[in-house]
């Protein structure tokens, strides 16, 4: 096992002196541990320890006790998925696995983040990346957010519905358009809270559902297929425009945004080049906007699922201001809870819930009549 330097602790101005957080790096490649070992080390706050297969990382888990792991996936003795279930079972901790980008790599991906991952960053140029540099902002933004994330959503099925006192009157009850429209905004821990939510669905679900999920290109198209595989409702990605049909879940490809459109007369989930207005793709303030453009608000329900940042925080408190319905996932449940809060924060959610009870509210909003 590899050895680690004592904890120093550093100055932060508003807290003081401050622990490092402890990360433990794991990779087979003494190239990438090299890499992942000065970029961290450039960030000043952090304390590493190396581990070089899965079942070094099982130990070092238990020994170093990590505040967070990057976890490589393809590696000998232990692989990442075998190292992360038995770093859930017995130690948990949030977990950023570092996969490659490959439809291979993907598919592991979405296994690990079933687990218990918390995120994954996707290596530029394959299993041994000398480019790994691309990611490494983004690296280390995904690890600081892990810090704050719970390796572990899975709220009691006991929790209660809780309503938002926005401090305006409700909005007046209005009957809902014929065709309905559910819009979905999700980002770090979505895939597999999408997954909960989307399985948790009959096949008779009326309302198309269209999903903008930040991720890569290479990773919506399995992303979708694996979907596809567990759910009763029909599982897309959008490569090109598709007409909006019940049953369906619309998965925006990454490397775009998805809009909502007309073509001969039919609603269309459309792909389009990422918007350089807004801040992460597929961008679901573009998708809330789009919708608002072609729907009449009370057919419209919009659900913000956990993630960093604000994406469609605004479009969705504005379908919420013209009398459509809004769920936000609760802090119990969310694996990071920026995007639901900032909902709440600007009185855009009616309902706040558990990712497993969001099933069960689209489906009584679906049964609805119109």
């Amino acid at each position: 096992m590899m050895a680690t330097a004592p904890i120093w602790p550093c100055w932060e101005p508003e807290f003081g002196m401050v622990p490092l957080k402890k990360l433990l790096i794991v990779d087979d490649s003494a190239l990438m541990r090299g890499h992942l070992t000065r970029t961290f080390t450039a960030e000043g706050d952090f304390q590493i320890r190396l581990a070089r297969n899965g079942q070094e990382a099982v130990d070092e888990n238990r020994l170093f006790q990590p505040d967070v792991v990057t976890l490589d996936i393809n590696m000998p003795v232990l692989d990442g998925l075998g190292a992360l279930a038995q770093i859930m079972a017995t130690r948990p901790v949030p977990v950023v696995m570092v996969s490659s980008l490959t439809e291979r790599g993907a598919l592991a991906t979405f296994e690990a983040l079933a687990l218990g991952a918390v995120d994954y960053v996707a290596k530029p140029d394959g299993t041994i990346s000398l480019s790994i540099e691309k990611i490494s902002a983004e690296l280390v933004r995904k690890v600081r957010a892990a810090l704050r994330a719970k390796p572990h959503a899975r709220p009691s099925p006991r929790t209660m519905v809780r309503r938002i006192d926005t401090g305006r009157p409700p909005a007046p009850e209005r009957r809902r358009s014929k065709r309905g429209l559910v819009l979905i905004g999700v980002s770090t821990g979505g895939p597999s809270t999408l997954e909960t939510i989307l399985t948790g669905l009959a096949a008779d679900f009326p309302d198309p559902i269209v999903v903008a999920q930040h991720m890569p290109a290479s990773f919506t198209g399995p992303f979708a297929q694996r979907l596809n595989g567990l759910c009763d409702l029909t599982v897309l990605e959008v490569i090109r425009p598709i007409p909006l049909e019940t049953g369906t879940v619309y998965i925006g490809k990454g490397g775009a945004d998805i809009v909502i459109a007309q073509r001969s007369g039919k609603y269309v989930a459309l792909p389009k080049p990422e918007s350089r207005q807004h801040l992460w793709h597929p961008s679901v303030e573009l998708l809330g906007l789009s919708a608002l453009e072609h729907f009449d608000a009370t057919s419209l329900t919009a659900v913000m699922l956990t993630g960093m940042g604000h994406d469609g925080a605004d479009a969705f408190a504005e379908i919420a201001r013209r009398g459509g319905r809004t769920i936000a996932e609760s802090e119990d449940s969310a694996v990071v809870f920026g995007m639901p809060k900032e909902l709440i924060a600007r009185g855009g959610a009616q309902v706040v819930l558990p990712c497993e009870q969001i099933a069960a509210q689209l489906g009584t909003w679906a049964r609805e009549p119109a």
